[in-house]
């Protein structure tokens, strides 16, 4: 299993943003310092607003936080949205001529659910520094993204 380009680059940006620091972050300072796209980045950042992951404030003085409840989400639930619907094999298009005899694809998906039952044992917070995750959950605003 292989995690896209988007579920990857989303799980550093909810790592990196809940780095407490007193200046407010800035798209232009993650694109750099995680070396993606300020396009790309744009993209991920309104997904992740939709999900209520971060909050997000458009104007002057607008950015992104992290949400605090983020910090106790599972991993596993993390990644199965971000990865979408997306399986190891398809069978169907273009459709496999060996999908009537095979049971490869049931083998698959048993070993991918065993893949997000895993990450469904640790929570986003167990992945941060542990000194700053206790900053995080207690500060106000986390951290800041000028949009």
């Amino acid at each position: 299993m292989q995690l896209n380009k988007f579920t990857d680059y989303a799980l550093r940006i909810l790592m990196y943003i809940s780095q407490p620091q007193d200046a407010p972050y800035t798209i232009a300072e993650i694109a750099r310092d995680l070396r993606v796209s300020q396009n790309h980045l744009v993209k991920i950042v309104h997904f992740m607003g939709k999900q209520d992951w971060i909050i997000t404030t458009r104007g002057k003085g607008g950015g992104i936080r992290l949400n605090a409840e983020t910090l106790n989400l599972n991993l596993g639930y993390i990644v199965r949205i971000l990865q979408g619907n997306n399986q190891i094999v398809e069978c169907n298009t273009p459709p496999c001529v060996l999908r009537h005899n095979c049971g490869l694809k049931g083998i698959l998906d048993q070993a991918l659910e065993q893949f997000y039952q895993s990450l469904d044992q640790y929570r986003l917070v167990d992945v941060l520094d542990q000194s700053n995750a206790s900053k995080v959950a207690t500060s106000s605003p986390i951290s800041l993204i000028n949009l």
